[in-house]
């Protein structure tokens, strides 16, 4: 007779299953707790993909698409989906380069291949085609010089390069029909569970993927094209071509070969470049210009951003005034509250938009303010003779997470306000079918800001970064069309840097913290690498904003 174990699901159900048993069939008899396919295992605290097979007694919990595991897993199906309909339709030497994130999907581009909107319809049908046939995706662990042999011999040379700075003995390869591929991270046990997609062409040879994210799993959106964004993405992407750095590999050459400062001059240069277009159109339209306002997701660099641009408007002989919008917190007794009794800090109603807005008035009316300061410790305003007077081509500078929204700012004319869209577009991909996501840039650096300015650990930060990343969902992104200009403050050579700091904060992550698995996930994100040293940073990049050693830093 078979050994028999008892797996517990989520602390509530027990049952037993032969020793064995795959995970794709253990699956089934929890399917009906969840609104979508199952795509992702839990065991331990170990997330394992459904084709593994049950070895021993365990705590088990699973991910469909509606969770972010889940989540990571559609998106790394659907992705293989699309590359083997490009072999299959377009021919196999036919490559896609799956660049970015771009509202609800990824930006994708065919290199040597004209691609228009009928090719477009021909892909997204044989997807689906597929899709029905449920084939599977096999997971294979293969010696790593051996796939470096096979991607030689199929001309693939972006993975040819990053596999030569992975130190692993052996890599993990994906299967799906014939065509091989080289992943981070699990994919789906089949195409039955990846369904839901839609492409949408741009333009010459681009389109992007869409798939339901975790916003909004019941379907995919259709595709809202972001003309400012996607310019920005674009821009740096063609800048990093013409300096040589497309992906992972090209960094850790330069690293390699001990050639990386010049590049973070480069960068640094790049970064500055849009702070003086900016600071000059502002200067063009001086006297019209009373209020410049910076918005973006957390970890973006807003406050070294308004930082140096302040001096640059101050070289063309303006006068600015910062302004801070956490000044204007409700009292902590009058800060509303959500469904589940916790304050809401990052709704617009938390701010007292009626007071900001007085002062706002008072101000351009030439009205001398006593501006407010927030004390956080005991919740509430305090009034510590802070008082301000502007003069009629004074700026005033307002840095802060609703910037974007007109509400924030009623009083003020729109002819009268320059808004500011700020995040760093990561322009670099590890190789041409694994993306970097813009959110995990912005996630190690505020790890690493928490943990020096907070004392905060990665696993508390690691937390929170969910109800942020909602937050910005809500409060942020759906205002980013309204911006004048974006900037992008991705600096090519980050990552380099930020292994240095984040890797030990993510190795202190205790293997049963329920943040284990996503430090993991970190982690081995990381490894695609080489380690910068932060000496030649610049004191004022904004990449010291997170690292430390800022010259905007107060100083005690």
């Amino acid at each position: 007779m078979d050994k028999i174990i008892k797996v517990n699901f989520n602390n509530m159900i027990t049952k037993e299953f032969e020793v064995g048993t795959s995970l794709i069939e253990v699956s089934k008899s929890f399917q009906s707790h969840f609104n979508y396919p199952i795509l992702l295992a839990k065991i331990d605290n170990d997330l394992i993909g459904l084709n593994e097979k049950l070895e021993k007694k365990c705590d088990i919990d699973f991910y469909d698409r509606s969770s972010v595991p889940g989540n990571s897993v559609y998106s790394r199906s659907v992705h293989f989906l699309l590359i083997l309909a490009i072999k299959k339709t377009l021919g196999e030497n036919v490559e896609v380069m799956i660049e970015h994130s771009i509202d609800k999907g990824v930006y994708c581009v065919i290199n040597d291949y004209e691609v228009n909107e009928s090719v477009i319809e021909k892909l997204e049908k044989a997807m689906h085609e597929y899709v029905k046939q449920n084939l599977i995706y096999t997971k294979l662990s293969v010696a790593r010089l051996e796939a470096i042999k096979y991607f030689k011999k199929k001309k693939q040379m972006d993975k040819v390069k990053v596999l030569k700075y992975i130190s692993n003995t052996y890599i993990n390869l994906y299967r799906l029909d014939d065509v091989y591929d080289y992943f981070h991270g699990e994919m789906a046990y089949s195409t039955k569970a990846v369904d839901d997609f839609k492409l949408t062409y741009i333009k010459d040879n681009s389109f992007v993927l869409s798939y339901p994210n975790i916003y909004n799993p019941e379907c995919t959106l259709p595709y809202t094209h972001h003309q400012m964004v996607f310019d920005a993405f674009l821009d740096y992407t063609n800048w990093g071509k013409t300096i040589g750095i497309k992906n992972a590999a090209d960094l850790n050459e330069l690293v390699a070969t001990g050639r990386y400062d010049n590049l973070i001059r480069l960068s640094e240069a790049y970064y500055n470049s849009q702070l003086t277009r900016i600071a000059d159109n502002i200067y063009k339209n001086k006297g019209n210009t009373k209020v410049v306002l910076i918005a973006g997701p957390s970890s973006s660099g807003k406050t070294t951003t308004s930082k140096k641009l302040e001096v640059y408007l101050q070289s063309h002989g303006l006068n600015t005034h910062q302004i801070s919008i956490d000044d204007y917190f409700l009292n902590r007794e009058d800060t509303p509250k959500n469904e589940a009794g916790e304050y809401e800090f990052e709704s617009l109603t938390a701010i007292d938009v009626n007071l900001f807005n007085k002062h706002l008035t008072k101000l351009l009316e030439g009205e001398k303010v006593l501006l407010p300061e927030y004390n956080f410790v005991l919740g509430k305003r305090e009034y510590k003779k802070k008082w301000l007077e502007i003069k009629e081509n004074d700026i005033i500078i307002i840095e802060g997470l609703h910037g974007l929204n007109d509400d924030l700012t009623l009083s003020i004319d729109r002819k009268n306000k320059y808004k500011i869209y700020i995040s760093p577009l990561t322009q670099i991909n590890i190789d041409n079918h694994n993306r970097i996501h813009t959110s995990d840039t912005r996630r190690l650096r505020r790890i690493i800001r928490d943990n020096k300015t907070r004392g905060y650990n990665a696993s508390e930060t690691l937390k929170m970064w969910h109800n942020i990343r909602a937050g910005e969902e809500k409060h942020i992104f759906p205002f980013q069309d309204d911006a004048d200009v974006v900037v992008n403050s991705a600096l090519v050579y980050e990552l380099g840097v930020l292994k240095t700091y984040a890797e030990p904060l993510l190795f202190a992550v205790d293997e049963s913290d329920e943040m284990y698995p996503e430090a993991i996930r970190l982690i081995n994100f990381l490894r695609n690498f080489l380690t910068i040293p932060s000496d030649n940073v610049p004191n004022d990049s904004v990449l010291r904003e997170f690292i430390g050693g800022s010259c905007f830093e107060k100083r005690g």
